[in-house]
C-alpha cells in the first residue's frame, strides 16, 4: 500500500513539473496573449494584478476543451493544412483588428490615464477604452487563445506528443489531472508576474510613455496578426 502510494506520488509528480516546464518555456515567449494581459493589467484601476489570473481561467477553459478534442481522437484535424490556414487567417483578422483598436482608442483618447497617479497629471477622458468582448479578461483569455494559430499547432504537436509520451487519457485519470494542473500551474505563474509587474510598474509612467507603449502593443498585434494569416500559406505539411 505505501509502495503504491509512493510510486503514485511520484508518477504525479514527475508527469505535473515536467508539465509545468515545458507550458512556462511556452508562456514566456512573446506573443498576443502577452501583450493582451500587459494591456489589460495597465488599464484596470482595481486589482490590475490578478488580471493574469483572469486570463488564464479563461485560456484554460479553451485548453482543457483541446485536451479533450485530442483524447477523443481528433487530433487529425489541427494537423490539417487547411485547418491550420482558416484558423490563421481568421485568427490573423482578429489580432490585427484588436491592434488597430489599440491605436485607434489612443489616438482619439478613449484611453484612460487616471492611474497614471506618480506623474501628478489626471486626465479629464475617464471613460476606459471598449475593445468589444476584450474588455472581460476571462473572454479575452479565450478569444486571443483561439486567434493565434499557433497554439493550435502546439496543441496538435508538442501537446499532443506530451500526452503519448506519458500514456495520458480519460483511463489514466490521475496522469490526466497532473498534466493539466502543471500546464495551467505553468501559464499562472508567469502571467501574474506579468501583469503585477504592468499593473504597478506602468502607473508610474506619464501619460505620453504610457501612450507610446500601447501603440507599440498594437504595432506588434497587427504585424503579429499579419505575420499568422500569411505564414501557414508558406506550408505545405505540419
Amino acid at each position: 500500500m505505501v509502495n503504491e502510494f509512493s510510486g503514485f506520488i511520484s508518477m504525479f509528480w514527475v508527469i505535473f513539473s515536467f508539465s509545468f516546464l515545458v507550458a512556462l518555456t511556452g508562456a514566456m515567449a512573446p506573443g498576443p496573449l502577452l501583450t493582451y494581459t500587459i494591456i489589460k493589467s495597465a488599464k484596470t484601476n482595481k486589482r490590475g494584478y490578478l488580471i493574469g489570473l483572469w486570463v488564464i481561467i479563461g485560456h484554460s477553459m479553451l485548453e482543457m476543451g483541446i485536451i479533450i478534442f485530442l483524447l477523443l481522437g481528433f487530433s487529425f484535424v489541427l494537423k490539417n493544412i487547411i485547418v491550420v490556414r482558416v484558423i490563421g487567417v481568421v485568427g490573423g483578422i482578429i489580432l490585427t483588428y484588436f491592434g488597430g483598436s489599440i491605436i485607434r482608442d489612443v489616438y482619439v483618447g478613449k484611453i484612460s490615464t487616471t492611474f497614471l497617479n506618480s506623474s501628478g497629471e489626471q486626465s479629464q477622458d475617464a471613460s476606459p477604452a471598449k475593445n468589444k468582448g476584450m474588455e472581460n479578461p476571462v473572454i479575452g483569455g479565450i478569444m486571443v487563445s483561439m486567434s493565434n494559430p499557433y497554439w493550435w499547432i502546439w496543441w496538435a504537436t508538442i501537446g499532443l506528443a506530451f500526452i503519448v509520451q506519458f500514456d495520458i487519457s480519460f483511463t489514466q485519470w490521475p496522469r490526466l489531472i497532473a498534466f493539466f494542473l502543471g500546464h495551467e500551474a505553468g501559464d499562472l505563474f508567469w502571467y501574474l508576474i506579468v501583469s503585477i509587474f504592468a499593473f504597478f510598474g506602468l502607473r508610474h509612467l506619464n501619460r505620453k510613455v504610457y501612450y507610446g507603449i500601447l501603440l507599440l502593443c498594437g504595432i506588434f498585434m497587427i504585424l503579429f496578426g499579419i505575420y499568422m494569416g500569411i505564414s501557414p500559406f508558406f506550408q505545405k505539411t505540419l
